[in-house]
């Protein structure tokens, strides 16, 4: 196999949620593929690091602060990128956010509108934006960084809504888009050893119970999920398009054949 077909050299890409966890690896996973790579998110202090990162590593960088769930905001983003770079071929919609672990008898108005826009509305409109773009000069790649937890009922409420939503919005924008040449695809994590899951792994017991349902009993880390990324913005993956990656260590496959009950 002619593995230049990997590379990404002279590709702009966009990640969102790029500061930290499987944004931050993803954008340095990009740069080692040859893109240049935009990260936002809303503090540019925990940015500029990660676009210092990247710019060591021989491309261009540039760090944005944006909040994906305000729309003026994706409209500056976009903005930017198109003044700096004049194209955008990759965008990775990474910024999510799970305000609320609680019962759904209990959940407010609050916090489920929180999940609801940066989770789904926010991706939709600054895909919208993106894909504008990428239909003028012929194509690109959005990749949408769902969850296990959008493909079966678990604990996680209305943020496991909102990622069941995103595999359905994947799958509507790769068969609308399709004929611009812009794939959609998604990637569907287990539990990542990233800040937004602490609550899933931080403490002993509730690590221990989570172990025990992996097949390959470890949680992941963010770079595993990294080369999915890269895979899925490359030319590899030209003939790919309204997928959903899952990337759990075997979780969605039930637990460890050798602790099931006899």
């Amino acid at each position: 196999m002619n593995l230049s077909r990997f590379s990404l050299e002279g590709k702009v890409a966009m990640v969102t949620g790029g500061s930290r966890g499987i944004g931050r690896a993803s954008a340095l996973a990009l740069a080692d593929a040859g893109a240049h790579v935009v990260v936002s998110s809303r503090k540019i202090a925990d940015l500029e690091p990660v676009a210092e990162e990247i710019r060591a590593k021989g491309v261009k960088s540039l760090a944005i602060v944006a909040h994906n769930a305000k729309i003026e905001e994706s409209k500056s983003l976009i903005e930017q990128i198109i003044k700096r770079f004049g194209r955008i071929d990759i965008l990775m919609n990474n910024a999510g956010t799970n305000p609320y672990y609680g019962s759904l008898l209990e959940q407010d108005e609050k916090t489920y509108d929180v999940t609801m826009n940066v989770n789904l509305k926010g991706i939709l409109f600054l895909s919208q934006l993106a894909a504008k773009i990428m239909k003028d000069q012929g194509g690109g790649s959005i990749i949408n960084i769902s969850s296990i937890g959008g493909l079966r009922a678990g604990d996680l409420g209305v943020y496991s809504v909102t990622k069941a939503g995103l595999i359905m919005l994947t799958q509507v924008m790769a068969k609308e888009w399709g004929q611009y040449n812009i794939r959609v695809n998604a990637i569907a994590p287990g539990i990542i050893k990233t800040r937004l899951s602490e609550a899933l792994w931080k403490e002993p017991e509730v690590n221990e119970k989570a172990l025990g349902q992996i097949p390959m009993m470890r949680l992941g880390e963010p770079d595993e999920i990294a080369g999915a990324v890269v895979f899925l913005a490359s030319p590899a993956a030209s003939y790919v398009t309204g997928a959903t990656l899952v990337i759990d260590g075997g979780r969605v496959h039930g637990e460890p054949a050798h602790l099931q009950k006899k």
